[in-house]
């Protein structure tokens, strides 16, 4: 099943062993297959009174054939807590249960998909990535691209159902690719190490803060706007990710930067473009901005960094 490397419009590249982007020919090639599993995590996000259902049910609607549908926050987050932010890391006997039910277990490839620019997929993808699943990548383009191509549907009837699978194993999610405090956050700072902050621009620098109770920054964070990862809704090829994040980084090492956003969502569209990119290794600061600022004394930035 490892697809050989098919150049597209954007010059981006598929992984051939389905560890970060896939694209639409060599996915419809692959549908049917027994090992497969395809994640639908369309998603919106509740601003402006947006309804966090409309994913489940465009699902519901029409979605890639045997797709089963992940829920942001009922399958891909936790429980509220202080200090977790909005979307927080989810509890691991619990993300396992969610894979029995989608029948993924360690010999499934997986891949996700979403109908915006790819990061709630990119969450699904590092979800997976912490808990030892590494055949799992995101569809480049996405809903956008699967329809656009004229790719086949199933319309207004559920997926077929997942096989059965023994219950999947419960391991630890790896601590080493995850930051789960604002103190091991402030240690990394302080230890000189770099945290690149994937929310807009304006967001970043305090201008606008739709969604959370402080505007700003954590002091000593850089930015690099997710979306810039993208041209033409898909990702950039990896050398220009490579020079780009090589860059905004200061040629710093993966291992030396921890990635953030506004819950930890975001963010991990930033750990697929590096990795795509060849930079695989950066960390996850899983509360993000909305865990940073549930402490009213914490410090935080505004204007550039």
């Amino acid at each position: 099943m490892d697809p050989v490397e098919p150049a597209h419009a954007s010059g981006a590249a598929v992984s051939a062993a389905w560890t970060t982007l896939v694209d639409v020919p060599t996915l419809v090639e692959a549908l049917g297959r027994e090992d497969l599993r395809v994640v639908d995590c369309r998603f919106t996000l509740s601003v402006g009174g947006a309804d966090a259902g409309a994913g489940e049910r465009a699902w519901a609607a029409a979605h890639i054939p045997g797709a089963v549908y992940a829920h942001l926050e009922r399958d891909l987050s936790g429980p509220m807590g202080p200090g977790l932010g909005r979307h927080p890391w989810p509890d691991a006997e619990a993300f396992a249960a969610a894979l029995t039910r989608w029948g993924i277990d360690a010999t499934t490839r997986v891949v996700a998909y979403d109908d915006g620019d790819g990061a709630f997929a990119a969450r699904l993808w590092w979800l997976l990535r912490c808990f030892g699943h590494h055949q799992v990548a995101v569809l480049d383009g996405g809903w956008a691209q699967w329809t656009a191509t004229g790719a086949p549907l199933d319309v207004e009837r559920a997926a077929s159902p997942p096989p059965s699978i023994a219950p999947v194993a419960t391991p630890a999610f790896d601590a080493s690719r995850l930051l789960r405090d604002a103190e091991a956050l402030q240690r990394h700072l302080d230890a000189g190490g770099v945290v690149l902050d994937a929310r807009a621009t304006a967001r970043f620098r305090g201008e606008v803060e739709p969604l959370d109770p402080r505007a700003g920054h954590v002091p000593g964070a850089i930015n690099r706007p997710y979306a810039d990862n993208l041209a033409g809704g898909r990702f950039k090829p990896a050398a220009v990710l490579t020079t780009e994040f090589d860059a905004a980084l200061g040629g710093r090492a993966p291992h030396e930067v921890v990635v953030m956003c506004g819950s930890g969502v975001t963010a991990c569209h930033h750990l697929l473009a590096m990795a795509h990119a060849g930079l695989d290794g950066a960390r996850l600061y899983a509360p993000s901005w909305s865990g940073w600022v549930d402490d009213p004394a914490r410090p935080v930035a505004t204007g550039a960094a």
